[in-house]
């Protein structure tokens, strides 16, 4: 049983309970109170240490539950989940998709994200991993090249590039965390290369992914911020 004296013995008094309750065993997971696997303290435990109604508690577990922080194991309890989830980052996308001005918001998280994944597969990226990479960047060639490309193909192949590079890492989080990011993108993305098919803009286009996979090859550190800044021109202009 957690420490009665820890997060989960807070009053919520004069707060919006639900949202409340969700905050504080939340809190009391990132803060080791509650580890993965460990079962919650009962309803009416909660209650006691929270100060609110039965209700409350039961929405606020809810909402933990649909998004895969705990589970519930019936005539068991309720357990700290003790693996990664997708839904978990949920509310996080959607508010960023909610968020004013979330277009610009969004490029900027994704390059932030994609700068510092590059320091990770400097430093992890193997050579089959390089070569799955210069495979990927192959078929994107072949599709942008088509005489009948389609915007959404396209699309599906950079999303390949991209994730090839991004298994470089070797890290399930940032993996996680970087195909959230594309989900996303996904929408002003495809726009984006609708419009690049119907440009003449086709080669660069493709100049702009073999800057990206000739600098993972050399490790170049010093062209990182460059290269993915000249890599969003488009998505930002369109």
């Amino acid at each position: 049983m957690p420490d009665k004296k820890g997060l989960l013995n807070s009053s919520l008094a004069n707060k919006s309970v639900v949202d409340r309750v969700v905050e504080q065993i939340t809190g009391a997971i990132i803060n080791g109170e509650l580890k993965p696997g460990d079962k919650l303290p009962t309803e009416v435990e909660l209650c006691e240490s929270f100060q609110v109604g039965r209700n409350s508690v039961r929405e606020a577990i809810k909402v933990l539950e649909s998004y895969g922080v705990v589970f519930i194991k019936r005539a068991e309890g309720t357990f700290v989940s003790s693996s990664f989830n997708h839904r978990m980052l949920d509310p996080m996308l959607y508010g960023l998709i909610l968020a004013k001005d979330s277009g610009e918001s969004i490029i900027e998280l994704r390059k932030v994200v994609d700068i510092g994944i590059m320091f990770v597969v400097f430093e992890k990226a193997t050579e089959k991993d390089l070569q799955y990479i210069q495979k990927e960047l192959n078929q994107l060639e072949n599709k942008v090249m088509s005489k009948n490309a389609l915007a959404k193909q396209v699309l599906e192949q950079d999303i390949r590039f991209h994730t090839a590079i991004v298994l470089s890492a070797h890290n399930e989080l940032i993996n996680n965390i970087a195909n959230y990011i594309d989900r996303i993108t996904i929408p002003s993305r495809l726009q984006t290369m609708k419009k690049i098919l119907e440009s003449n803009e086709r080669v660069r286009f493709i100049e702009l992914h073999h800057q990206i996979e000739k600098m993972i090859k050399q490790k170049n550190t010093a062209m990182i911020s460059k290269v993915i800044e000249d890599h969003y021109m488009f998505w930002k202009s369109y």
